[in-house]
């Protein structure tokens, strides 16, 4: 029965997040964009595969959280792995006819992991900005004509679920208790971070 529950459990955890970036995906196509347009959500659709890792790397760094980066770099190393070997299994031609590496978009696996860690990790306070961002990715790949729904599908719930395997929430430690001593004496010692 445990097992039973910790799959839908897990299923409803990874699908909320996929289905909120399919609302927000479904929302950008009813905008038609001209050619330099097009050209601009490209270019930031790009400039976010490197914003959103080092993001949350940056993040793990700067709270301290070595556990998390453990954990970031894992979701990570092993995203970017079953992503790369999907596209040379799969082999789907690009929807430009621009090589057959489509299947799945490793712009939307990468942004969606990354996006994925921070609001499993830190919460959805932070991760629905983040979300915004990797629908966006995802949204520029399809613009520009680079994959189709499906690989950006495939390359979100790649990403999201490399996250939700390895990340764990957040538990910022504000006390720490100390115990130390000899023979005659113990000290007990107790901070707390305001």
């Amino acid at each position: 029965m445990k097992s039973f529950h910790f799959k839908i459990n897990f299923c409803f955890r990874v699908v909320n997040p996929l289905v909120f970036s399919l609302i927000f995906l479904i929302s950008c196509f009813n905008y038609q964009l001209s050619n330099a347009q097009s050209s601009e959500v490209e270019t930031a659709g790009t400039a976010i595969l490197g914003i959103l890792p080092a993001t949350a790397a940056v993040t793990t760094l700067v709270l301290k959280d070595y556990e998390g980066m453990e954990q970031f770099a894992t979701g990570f190393l092993i995203n970017q792995f079953l992503t790369y070997t999907l596209k040379t299994s799969v082999r789907k031609e690009r929807p430009d006819g621009d090589g057959f590496d489509s299947f799945p978009s490793r712009h939307t696996s990468t942004t969606f992991q990354s996006a994925s860690f921070i609001q499993r990790r830190y919460g959805w306070k932070y991760g629905i900005p983040a979300y915004a961002l990797a629908s966006f990715s995802g949204f520029s790949r399809i613009n520009a004509d680079k994959h189709d729904i499906t690989d950006v599908i495939v390359g979100a719930a790649l990403g999201i679920g490399c996250s939700y395997i390895f990340t764990t929430p957040y538990e910022k430690q504000d006390y720490q208790i100390s115990v130390s001593g000899n023979t005659n004496t113990i000290l007990v010692g107790f901070n707390y971070n305001f």
